[in-house]
This record gives structure tokens, sequence and C-alpha cells, in this order.
């Protein structure tokens, strides 16, 4: 599945059966010698004590855990709302529980989807960053359940993102990390953007990061609160209010497989059952 080109497999495991472990997840996101995607999300039962229809339990592509991935919220809530009628689905992540408005297209399956990802939480605006080589980068931080540092560049299209990107990921100034958004403004009031995603490398889109492109947008008067990110891979809606933000773009069911015991049991190292 993915979300406007951020890729995922997607494992249902509402029956909790399923242990999505560092190593299954990195080989199931290989795109040579696995399935390839951005990321490996199992849809779980919600986690006790937690009012939601299911848990997603992600994993970037290196296998790394992940607080939260606004792309990732809307497939899983793809998933679940085209198999059962459901208008609003509850998805339970390690940054809380996200609400997600189902809008279906003429086939009365899911086009698109609204998330409410709660506010995000803004650190320092034009924060200067010292490179290895001495040279500095000026970022805006902001939290969206996952940490962001976005910097503003004249145009995305020649912007330093497999350079740069990883460099600012891996800084000291970040301990665990950091994904990394390159962004400049459009003529028509809209943002473009690129992501290098921590532990995955540059994708297509991200949901967190679109929001954070576009919370920093309007904080250095690029944008107004209710924006279009326009990135690689589509447009994301974002609307920041004064109490949450909501994140509206696409989601799509792309295939649909049987793992093989084999295959899985020489990628992780021990055996484990299929799953569909």
């Amino acid at each position: 599945m993915h979300g406007a080109g951020n890729d995922f497999v997607l494992l249902p495991d509402l029956d909790d059966h399923l242990d999505l472990t560092a190593d299954l997840a990195a080989a199931l996101c290989h795109r040579q010698l696995g399935i390839g995607g951005d990321g490996a999300i199992r849809v779980g039962p919600a986690r006790p004590g937690t009012d939601a229809d299911a848990f997603m339990d992600y994993r970037n592509a290196d296998g790394g855990l992940s607080e939260m991935c606004g792309n990732g919220v809307r497939t899983v809530a793809k998933y679940l709302a085209d198999r059962q009628p459901m208008d609003v689905v509850t998805v339970d992540t390690r940054a809380g529980v996200k609400r997600v408005v189902i809008h279906r297209g003429p086939d009365g399956l899911t086009e698109t989807c609204t998330v409410d990802m709660g506010a995000p939480v803004v650190g320092e605006v034009g924060r200067p960053v010292v490179l290895d080589d001495g040279t500095t980068a000026t970022v805006t931080i902001v939290s969206m359940g996952n940490p962001h540092a976005v910097l503003l560049v004249d145009d995305v299209a020649t912007a330093p993102v497999t350079t740069l990107g990883p460099r600012i990921e891996t800084h000291p100034d970040f301990p665990e990390g950091t994904n990394v958004e390159f962004i400049a403004a459009r003529s028509d009031g809209g943002v473009d953007g690129r992501i290098w995603e921590r532990g995955v490398g540059e994708t297509m889109a991200s949901g967190t990061g679109g929001s954070a492109m576009a919370v920093a947008a309007h904080l250095n008067g690029l944008a107004a609160r209710t924006t279009d990110v326009h990135l690689p891979g589509g447009v994301l809606r974002i609307e920041w209010t004064e109490e949450t933000l909501f994140v509206t773009g696409p989601a799509v069911e792309v295939g649909k497989g049987v793992l093989d015991d084999a295959w899985i049991a020489t990628a992780t190292g021990g055996a484990r059952t299929s799953h569909e």
C-alpha cells in the first residue's frame, strides 16, 4: 500500500499472532531481496487500555521503531474501512490515537483520508546546526510525535537532500536521529518539499514530514496555516488550527499476497508462520 508514494508492506494481524521484529521489517522492505517499502506495518489489535480500532505497529525500512507515520496511518485506515462499513477509523500509534475520516470514491472504496495528527510541538525556529566540516545549517525544529528538522531552500529540485540530509539525521544535536525536510515557497501559496526520512533515506512523501514542512513554512512566513505541500509522490493538504493539525491525502492498495515460510526463516534467521 502507499500514501502519496510513501510505500509500506502492511501485515494484517488483528488476532495478534505476529511478531514484527527489526529483522523481519528490514527483510520485507529490501527492494531487491524482499517486497520493498519505506516501512513495514503490522495492523494489530489496539493495545490494552486504548480505545481504538487497531494498533499501527510501524518500523522503518532499516527495522527501527518509529513513533508515528502519517501516510502509514492513512493506509491502515483504508485497509480497515474497505473491509467493513466505517466512516471514521481510530488508529492507535506510539504517538497516541489518531482519528481518521474516510473519503470514498465512486467505487465505494477509500480514496483519501483526513488524519487528525494532533497539535505540533514547535521547537526552535532558525536553529544553527554546526556540521562536521565547520559549516552551519539553519533548521526549524518541529515534532509531530516524531522529530523533524526543516531547512529553507530556494529550489527543492537542487537541494542537497541526499548529502546534507543524512548528516543532519545523525548529528549529535539529535541523539535519537531526526527526519530532515527541505522546503521552498511556491507562487500559488503552497510549499514544495523533499524529505530525508530517518532510518529510510529519501522518500516520495511523509505525512508527519509534510505536516512539519507546513508548520515550518508558516513560522518562517512562507505559507498560511492552511496550505498544500507538494511532494515528489503527490500533494498533501495541511490545515493547522489553534487546537490541532489535519492532513488530507490519498491511500492506495496496490496488491496482496502470502509470505513464504522458508523465505521468512532465511531472512530473519528463524522460522515464523506464513502471513497474508
